[in-house]
């Protein structure tokens, strides 16, 4: 395999992805076929943190939209993160990864809260930092959270692994002559109108030249070559 392309990399998951094909909470078929891609990145030398959604247990913009308080429902929603990331460390832990979870809202019975300094030393001595409890303010999605942690980390690309191989024209599953979008620019994505990540984050990774890769979760080995530089999914850039 060549030599690494991409040193230190935040990795975004959906609290969807942890699902499978079960209707809720976290498959341990799924999770464990994650982490086993997740090692061959962290055995590559990776020096990887992650952001984990939470909409597998519960999803504060729906609830928010039928009537809770939309605050509360956030609030909500990243306490569900936080029960994510404890799953997905302690699968990490069943194969050997070494992993801390830090959270933006301070639980610190359960897990440390975020401190910068603190989550660099850790991926630098080759730990998998796992960050819950979104940004820790309402209003703002995981996808926000992963753009402002990349980008305090000094990250060389957030890879937001999804369901598809990558970025379409349309909808794969919808229209069957999609096509798939190796590279394209962040002015690109916004004139054709294409989804990727919420405004906010996508505004952040574009102001801070961050480059923003999407690929499948679920292709075996598309982590580990993209990290390599080899053609996975479609890559977000400035130019």
């Amino acid at each position: 395999m060549n030599k690494l392309k991409y040193k230190r990399v935040l990795l975004k998951l959906s609290g969807e992805a942890l699902m499978g094909n079960d209707a809720f909470g976290v498959n341990p078929e799924t999770i464990s076929k994650i982490v086993s891609e997740i090692k061959l990145m962290v055995d590559s030398g990776v020096e990887l943190a992650i952001v984990i959604g939470g909409g597998n247990i519960f999803r504060g913009v729906a609830l928010g939209s039928k009537g809770m308080d939309r605050a509360t429902a956030d609030y909500m929603g990243m306490l569900a993160t936080v029960m994510n990331a404890i799953a997905l460390q302690d699968a990490m832990k069943h194969i050997g990864i070494i992993s801390r979870v830090q959270s933006a809202i301070k639980i610190e019975q359960i897990v440390e809260p975020y401190i910068r300094g603190k989550a660099i030393r850790y991926i630098e001595d080759n730990k998998v930092v796992i960050f819950a409890a979104g940004t820790g303010n309402p209003f703002f999605t995981t996808d926000t959270a992963a753009a402002l942690r990349a980008i305090e980390l000094n990250a060389e690309v957030v890879i937001k692994a999804t369901k598809v191989e990558g970025i379409f024209s349309d909808d794969p599953e919808k229209v069957k002559d999609a096509k798939l979008f190796k590279k394209i620019t962040f002015d690109e994505v916004i004139s054709k109108k294409l989804k990727v990540m919420d405004s906010t984050a996508f505004t952040l990774c574009r102001d801070q030249g961050m480059p923003i890769a999407v690929l499948s979760l679920f292709k075996k080995n598309a982590l580990l070559n993209f990290i390599h530089g080899e053609a996975e999914g479609t890559l977000v850039t400035l130019n």
